[in-house]
């Protein structure tokens, strides 16, 4: 019986560092690597261009979505910025030339 007990603590810890690690990679890498991302993204455009964290979505599930949009660096509002979304073809994204600021 002292055994059983024994590995049940072990799977116990187990369990236990693994949601930290989820939690870690959730809460502090994920969000390091959409930013990464979206600015290597921007990047095609120029070097003058970077990301921006412009508004966050609620899709109706406990999930939060990001929009991102590339907006010149020297830029003070989001007029001159493109969206990162490809799928909606009236935001100026989707692969089209942003325009010189």
């Amino acid at each position: 019986m002292k055994e059983a007990t024994g590995e049940l603590n072990m799977t116990v810890v187990t369990l236990i560092a693994v949601a930290a690690v989820a939690a870690l990679f959730y809460f502090f890498l994920w969000p390091m690597v959409q930013r990464m991302v979206a600015n290597q993204t921007c990047s095609t455009y120029g070097t003058n261009w970077t990301a921006k964290k412009v508004t966050t979505v609620d899709t109706g599930t406990q999930a939060e979505v990001n929009v991102w949009k590339c907006c010149p660096k020297d830029s003070e509002n989001d007029d001159d910025c493109v969206a990162i979304d490809d799928d909606d073809e009236d935001n100026n994204g989707g692969g089209q030339t942003p325009a010189t600021p």
